[in-house]
């Protein structure tokens, strides 16, 4: 049965070793996985869809400055009562024929063909302001986008930090592990000599049962956050075989933080700002409303008819386009009692102008205060990572000494453990101060809209 263990284990170890040797992990760094949110992931190719629909709106905007052309072309047998007033849905209502005094039911051929065109060259700033708005509609657009990206990528970041953290957690649970068995191990050592009594090592197996399911909780919680950056980039690969590469965050601190920078340069800045402007610019659209309207058309109309004039039958007439026409005309309109109407409307726009202006504001401020509150934290979280790391190394030296004491019989599992605990303490404590130093930069860069001051300090 064991030989049969052996072989299973053996065996085991043998295909894990070969996928290992071709599943090789795949390196992500955190400037590669900012381009990789932008093209990879399908939800910012569906943003950049719309955007780029809305674009077609300006064409249409400027197309209706092209005349307006409709041709026809129709053709009938019917009654002679029909054809000299017949009637048809669409483009042409024919009279193709002379009045009949009475019901003549003879079947007769008739044709028809017409075009007409209309156009507006001139609108009165009216087509100017539809294509000013379309416009600023594609700029809204395109700042929902932007603002859309900026939020991915800085999920993905934070998604990156908290991966980086867990992946040192692991480290440092590994570590304890080693530290237990250690311990496990010298106790075994005293037990057999009778230095020491069978409880150090019960105990120490407890600890060592505690420390290795800690272990496990983090590893689950590593791959959840991998899981969930894989998702955020679009890459297929399973979380196993992702490597982070940039886990030197995490053992230096940040050079300097830019705080200059504007509000004008955040995405969610430029978005309110865009929706001001489409606000704005449908104001001016319904203030155009109430100008004249000048139409130029031209119409052909050529038909022919089975009938004659006199009232006798040329079927051979009918199909041919004998009796033709043309005009050409102007018209100018003016909408005297829509005034009331427009007057309603610009109230209306003119307050929602009002309202994004006072919205913009608002964002302006809670982007400066955002900021604010970033940098104290910013500079606060650095002084604190120091004193973690001088923590840390203070916990580490105690634990040798404890250790070497324990070893020497000098004192017993309850000193030893506690300063293990203590360690491992300082230890995550030391991972989660650099964790919050680097996330009061990625917060300042949000506040900035620029994540070049964060990733500029990637070394």
């Amino acid at each position: 049965m064991n030989a049969s263990y052996r072989k299973i284990v053996s065996l085991s170890s043998i295909v894990l070793f070969t996928l290992h040797a071709y599943a090789q992990p795949k390196p992500l760094h955190i400037k590669d996985m900012l381009s990789l949110v932008q093209s990879a992931q399908p939800q910012m190719k569906a943003y950049a869809a719309q955007a780029q629909s809305t674009q077609y709106g300006v064409g249409l905007a400027k197309n209706t400055l092209l005349p307006d052309i409709n041709i026809g072309y129709q053709a009938g047998y019917a009654t002679y009562n029909n054809v000299t007033g017949m009637s048809y849905p669409g483009l042409i209502l024919p009279i193709s024929g002379p009045p009949v005094a009475g019901n003549i039911y003879d079947r007769v051929p008739g044709t028809a063909a017409g075009a007409i065109l209309k156009w507006n060259p001139l609108t009165f700033g009216q087509r100017s302001a539809a294509v000013e708005k379309a416009s600023a509609q594609y700029k809204l657009a395109n700042s929902t986008y932007n603002d859309a990206l900026f939020r991915q990528q800085y999920a993905a970041v934070a998604t990156y930090l908290d991966a980086v953290y867990l992946q040192k957690l692991i480290q440092t649970y590994q570590a304890n592990i080693d530290r237990t068995k250690a311990g496990l191990e010298q106790s075994l050592v005293f037990t057999r000599q009778g230095l020491r009594p069978g409880i150090d090592t019960t105990q120490f197996q407890a600890a060592l049962a505690q420390a290795t399911t800690d272990l496990l909780i983090v590893q689950r919680q590593y791959y959840a956050q991998i899981t969930e950056l894989t998702r955020l980039t679009g890459l297929p690969d399973a979380p196993t075989n992702i490597l982070l590469a940039d886990t030197s965050l995490l053992s230096q601190l940040p050079l300097i933080a830019d705080t200059t920078a504007g509000p004008a340069g955040n995405p969610v800045y430029q978005y309110y700002q865009m929706r001001k402007e489409v606000t704005a610019s449908a104001l001016k659209e319904v203030e155009r409303i109430w100008r004249p309207k000048l139409d130029l058309w031209a119409n052909a109309y050529a038909r022919g008819s089975g009938v004659k004039a006199d009232g006798t039958i040329d079927k051979a007439d009918g199909w041919s386009l004998s009796h033709k026409n043309y005009g050409a005309g102007i018209q100018l309109s003016f909408p005297i009692l829509q005034f009331s109407e427009v007057h309603l409307k610009k109230k209306q726009y003119q307050a929602m102008v009002k309202a994004d202006e006072a919205q913009l504001d608002q964002v302006a401020l809670n982007l400066q205060k955002q900021k604010e509150a970033a940098r104290y934290s910013y500079s606060q979280n650095m002084l604190i990572t120091k004193q973690a790391v001088v923590q840390s190394q203070a916990a580490r030296f105690a634990f040798d000494g404890l250790q070497l004491s324990y070893n020497s019989g000098l004192i017993d599992f309850t000193r030893l453990i506690q300063g293990q605990y203590d360690l491992l303490k300082a230890e995550t404590g030391e991972a989660a101060a650099f964790l919050q130093a680097w996330r009061s930069l990625l917060d300042i860069a949000v506040a900035n809209g620029q994540l070049t001051t964060f990733t500029d300090n990637l070394k």
